[in-house]
């Protein structure tokens, strides 16, 4: 009987140590790295065991939640292989801060071939359809033909140094001429020397 005493009175007196041991509650903050390489690990999982409360890590790998002295805090992570960390109940502040390694895991995923088609029936037709020498190379020596030049010339709008050194032409070409019969060049032997040059060279050809 004095046994069962003793041990009831030594219950009763451990019982407002143990509450407040329960009770007490710790803000832990930390952030995760990866152990080869020391690089942050973002977006991972954080679980209290014991209270199955927890939070999730940010993209600088940071996280900050509440939990008890003696929790066990459960990490995951894709890529990374499933830990734990246990919180000490020797703490003495309400505040914690940790650095915790994550080891990297390596995951095998199955090959994936991404095709263009969205079925066979589709991949024959284009196959069937597609024309192997016009390729980048040909398509830019057609739009920077002579003739596609000339074309989109022909449609683009002067700008003003071109108006200005016209205009600039035409002015000296009426000086050169002022007080006489404008030059004609059906006419010019000069004009007449260059083109018989030209034709016997054989620079006339349409090419």
């Amino acid at each position: 009987m004095r046994i069962l005493l003793v041990l009831m009175i030594s219950i009763l007196i451990s019982l407002p140590s143990i509450s407040q041991k329960d009770d007490r509650l710790v803000q832990l903050s930390g952030v995760l790295v990866s152990a080869d390489s020391l690089d942050l690990v973002s977006y991972a999982s954080i679980i209290d065991k014991t209270t199955r409360k927890g939070t999730m890590a940010d993209y600088y790998g940071y996280f900050s939640f509440v939990t008890k002295p003696g929790d066990t805090i459960l990490f995951n992570a894709f890529g990374f292989k499933p830990n734990s960390y246990i919180v000490p109940d020797t703490l003495s502040e309400n505040r914690y801060s940790i650095i915790h390694i994550m080891t990297p895991d390596t995951i095998l995923l199955p090959e994936v071939e991404v095709y263009p088609w969205p079925s066979r029936e589709d991949f024959a037709r284009a196959f069937v359809e597609m024309e192997p020498y016009d390729d980048a190379l040909r398509k830019a020596q057609r739009q920077l033909s002579g003739e596609s030049l000339a074309f989109a010339a022909a449609r683009i709008p002067t700008d003003g140094g071109l108006s200005y050194n016209w205009e600039t032409q035409q002015q000296q070409t009426r000086l050169y001429t002022m007080g006489q019969t404008p030059m004609n060049n059906l006419l010019n032997p000069a004009a007449w020397s260059k083109f018989v040059e030209s034709w016997r060279k054989g620079e006339l050809k349409r090419e």
